[in-house]
């Protein structure tokens, strides 16, 4: 009997504080985008990455769902401060069980939480060998607290959905946006007694500009640090809204509206306005490139860190004008803006917005 290769479907799902951001695939040998969809949250459902109202969650996302008709199967990210990812290397150890012993040892000493009350994965990226010749692994551990995802999965089953992973979302951020052609080779040391390679690997910056700031260094596909900062464009978007008595929405609207390049004189609409919303944009960004340096440069305290050599941005904040120009002129890097191609047909705000759950959605 032949058998016949069936559709599977799986929607990648970013949740933020503004609303929700819902990507299916359609995977049968490749994986295409077949369906999407968006939806604001009422303030205080979600908030610094955390479920806040669960009931409420959870109707937002039955109504999604049931709206773009999604597929159920779902694999969530999740981004805030009670996540961690730390990059160990341990010597090359065969036995499976016995290298899992040896990180849940070693994750203790650089997880900043009770390994008890977290969930722990891990997953080894590189093989290397050190100048002694010695083979070593380097492995890439996330831990998150059981309460926070526990309250992430109950608001997912009131809306009828089945999760199938949770996901850091940076990593899915690198597989939306990295070239797929540029994982790290097996061994990225030298042997001992050759020189080492003239030009040495460097990895590059990932950036989702969304309700927080959402940042990855990754050689080629593989992540070696994430952070995530609660400031971001929804932060400057309530600073206007506050100062101007304005929904949330309507500063939203109001900072793409505006943004960094046309003189404020020449943009229409209300010149109080105006002038408050090209204010509390450039208040943001000092406090965005403020954000950017100090993870850049804890990032360059980390053991066996590399050099960074450019920053891809993504996320509402990159289609806002003049803002990454804005960020790479104080910063001093390269910086451009990531599209995954599978969302080219899509508007750029829209493709802004869903890059992350694409990224999701993909298989690792």
């Amino acid at each position: 009997m032949l058998s016949q290769r069936q559709d599977k479907t799986i929607v990648g799902l970013d949740i933020e504080a503004g609303g929700l951001a819902a990507t299916e695939l359609r995977v049968n040998g490749s994986a295409r985008v077949s369906k999407h969809g968006i939806a604001a949250l009422e303030p205080g459902v979600f908030q610094d990455g955390e479920v806040v109202d669960i009931d409420a969650l959870g109707e937002a996302l039955k109504e999604l769902f049931s709206r773009h008709k999604l597929s159920r199967n779902v694999r969530l990210g999740i981004a805030n401060q009670r996540v961690a990812v730390r990059t160990i290397e341990l010597p090359a150890i065969e036995n499976a069980d016995e290298l899992e012993t040896a990180i849940r040892f070693t994750a203790q000493d650089h997880i900043p939480m009770p390994l008890e009350q977290a969930v722990l994965d891990w997953e080894v990226v590189a093989h290397t060998e050190n100048e002694q010749g010695e083979r070593r692994l380097r492995v890439v551990v996330a831990a998150a607290r059981r309460d926070m995802l526990g309250k992430m999965l109950e608001a997912m089953d009131r809306a009828n959905l089945r999760p199938i992973g949770i996901d850091v979302s940076a990593f899915g951020m690198i597989r939306a946006l990295a070239p797929h052609d540029s994982a790290p080779p097996v061994f990225t040391g030298h042997v001992a007694g050759e020189e080492p390679p003239a030009q040495p690997p460097a990895a590059k910056l990932y950036c989702n500009l969304g309700d927080a700031v959402n940042l990855a260094v990754a050689e080629g596909t593989a992540c070696l640090f994430t952070r995530v900062s609660s400031f971001g464009i929804e932060g400057i978007a309530q600073r206007l809204a506050e100062r101007r008595r304005l929904t949330l929405e309507h500063a939203r609207q109001w900072l793409q509206h505006v943004g960094l390049t046309a003189p404020v004189e020449e943009i229409e609409g209300d010149p109080e306005i105006v002038t408050a919303a090209r204010e509390a944009l450039l208040e943001g960004i000092g406090k965005l490139v403020d954000e950017l340096r100090l993870s850049l440069e804890y990032y360059g305290t980390q053991d066996g860190a590399l050099p960074v050599e450019g920053v891809v941005v993504t996320g509402p904040g990159s289609t806002i004008p003049g803002l990454v120009d804005h960020l790479q002129m104080q910063l001093g890097y390269a910086f451009t803006v990531g599209r995954p191609e599978a969302l080219s047909h899509l508007d750029g705000p829209l493709a802004a917005r869903l890059t992350l759950s694409y990224g999701l959605a993909l298989e690792e």
